[in-house]
């Protein structure tokens, strides 16, 4: 892992995402940076295959050292992709001829949760082994991620808020993740704009999330059933919230800001160095690329 202090403000640096987060800056707390919490950034620049995108995360989650750490990631997708939660049935949520006939390619995340389709998507996750800022409640360490990806959305203008309350029967049925805001999701005007999901291994978790910037509801519910079982996909993209068309690299700043903020924390911008790819390339090809592990559930 390479990593590099972040430059004073004014200063770019290599990477047009994170350097809009510094030329976009209003008055972050940059105050004495060594009494504050410091935490990597990683920001993928260009869209990548959705396996190699599950097999960073994979990575990151899997070499958190025993020390406290966290690692914040943002990137995003190639191609119309499926992503499905570790123990789901695929036969159960998935039309597979329509995937196959469509090029839409199908993953399965380490973490639980529901099927997403991801494509014009801002796509974020955090690992992280610091179990003070966190504690090892997989329910509190969701709501402060969601709280703080509030903060950020609610600085861009838009008027994100929790959900409440928990919906047992969604919770137990096989409707895609943006069918229905959980406990904690994130909605504006009562549909869900952030589907996130969680692993965790006792004070370590990697958690991630889909942040969609533009919506294709009928894509949706071709792919997830949802037609044959007659439901209706509640959820709103950055873009419909805003009124306007929203880019990645016009919403990863504002989330990065909204995180730094609410947390308290500094970033120190973060490159994957030779061998890291090397290892992430072994995990996508012995996992994500592996039939036995997309089309058979845990």
């Amino acid at each position: 892992m390479v990593e590099h202090e972040l430059p004073k403000l004014g200063v770019a640096g290599s990477n047009p995402v994170v350097r809009s987060f510094f030329q976009k800056k209003r008055k972050l707390d940059f105050i004495n940076p060594k009494k504050m919490n410091c935490w990597s950034l990683l920001v993928e620049n260009e869209p990548q295959k959705g396996s190699y995108n599950m097999a960073v995360d994979d990575y990151l989650f899997e070499s958190l050292a025993k020390k406290s750490q966290t690692v914040v990631r943002f990137y995003s997708w190639k191609k119309p992709t499926v992503s499905i939660g570790c123990s789901q049935d695929i036969k159960q949520v998935l039309n597979l001829e329509f995937c196959r006939k469509n090029s839409i390619d199908i993953v399965r995340r380490i973490t639980g949760g529901k099927l997403v389709l991801h494509f014009k998507e801002v796509t974020y996750s955090i690992c992280s082994s610091d179990v003070q800022t966190f504690t090892s409640s997989l329910s509190k360490s969701y709501q402060l991620i969601s709280k703080s990806l509030v903060r950020g959305l609610n600085d861009m203008g838009i008027p994100a808020y929790l959900a409440e309350g928990n919906q047992e029967a969604y919770s137990r049925s096989s409707l895609p993740c943006f069918s229905y805001p959980a406990q904690n999701e994130i909605k504006v005007k009562e549909k869900k704009i952030v589907g996130s999901a969680q692993k965790r291994t006792g004070g370590i978790f990697i958690q991630h999330g889909s942040i969609p910037l533009i919506s294709d509801d009928q894509l949706l519910r071709s792919i997830s059933l949802l037609e044959q079982k007659n439901e209706k996909v509640r959820m709103i993209s950055v873009s419909q919230a805003l009124g306007k068309g929203i880019e990645y690299s016009m919403l990863v700043p504002y989330l990065t800001s909204g995180i730094q903020k609410f947390f308290g924390i500094q970033f120190r911008v973060m490159q994957l160095a030779a061998e890291e790819k090397k290892q992430i390339r072994i995990i996508q090809k012995e996992r994500h690329e592996n039939p036995k592990w997309v089309f058979e559930a845990e």
